[in-house]
């Protein structure tokens, strides 16, 4: 049997209920959802299977707009007076077993004034209510079933749209590995070619900019320099660059060093 039963008053906003029912079939399945029209069967016995339905339900949503308790029945009184109103027999039923009953007060329906209910109902305008709106229906909507599944774990349990927001965050999580890797391996071969030869700036943990045989003095902006080893000959020795942007300095220490003998 369903869990949740929409309930309903023809004549007034029959189409938010059917968008209702709708929406909560999709999220939750068309087997957790009773709405007259689609889940009663041709030549079924729907008085029996109405009040079936109400009384094995977990909640009973019950959709009022403006005109619910104006609408007439055949004999030109309000239809909610008929104690055999169907609209009416079912909200009754649902709050003498004391099951959920929400309101869903549609459009320019502001409250449920007791003025209008009868005796068996006056419960019914204690009852936390929720809106819709046809102009906020896709908000309206996934707050309702963001209710339902909160309150009723057997709905939660089959969320779809619950379902949907895990898998696309495992999704990203087993895409966030990939990248990271992706670039950890685009990295090194930057800095790979950078040592081949040209200048350009160091990716990974490093940083500053890469010059790699520098044939005079390099000032290349912020940021430290590393300058790769110039081999010149056995007899010029070692040249680097070395630096902090203030300034660039050249030394040459076998050659300085043999000058310096010579002076001796």
């Amino acid at each position: 049997m369903p869990d949740v039963f929409v309930n309903y008053r023809t004549g007034d906003e029959e189409s938010a209920a059917t968008m209702i029912a709708r929406e909560l079939a999709r999220r939750f399945g068309d087997e957790r959802i009773f709405f007259a029209s689609n889940s009663i069967e041709p030549g079924s016995r729907f008085p029996v299977e109405l009040v079936r339905a109400v009384e094995e339900c977990e909640a009973l949503l019950a959709v009022v707009g403006p005109r619910w308790a104006e609408v007439r029945g055949t004999d030109g009184r309000p239809a909610l007076k008929a104690e055999q109103d169907w609209t009416r027999r079912e909200i009754q039923t649902a709050l003498d077993r004391g099951i959920l009953v929400i309101p869903v007060l549609v459009g320019k329906a502001t409250r449920i004034d007791r003025a209008v209910l009868p005796d068996d109902l006056l419960e019914l305008a204690d009852c936390q209510y929720r809106r819709f709106d046809h102009r906020n229906a896709e908000s309206d909507l996934t707050a309702l079933g963001d209710t339902l599944a909160r309150l009723l774990p057997e709905l939660r349990a089959v969320d779809r749209d619950a379902r949907a927001v895990r898998e696309r965050s495992e999704a990203k999580s087993r895409e966030k590995p990939a990248r990271d890797t992706g670039h950890t391996r685009m990295r090194t071969r930057d800095v790979e070619q950078h040592v081949r030869g040209g200048i350009g700036t160091l990716n990974g943990d490093l940083s500053g900019t890469f010059v790699n045989e520098p044939q005079g003095p390099v000032n290349t902006g912020r940021g430290h320099q590393y300058n790769a080893p110039h081999f010149e000959d056995d007899n010029t020795g070692v040249q680097f660059t070395a630096g902090d942007n203030s300034g660039t300095v050249h030394q040459r220490f076998e050659r300085e060093r043999r000058q310096s003998d010579d002076g001796r």
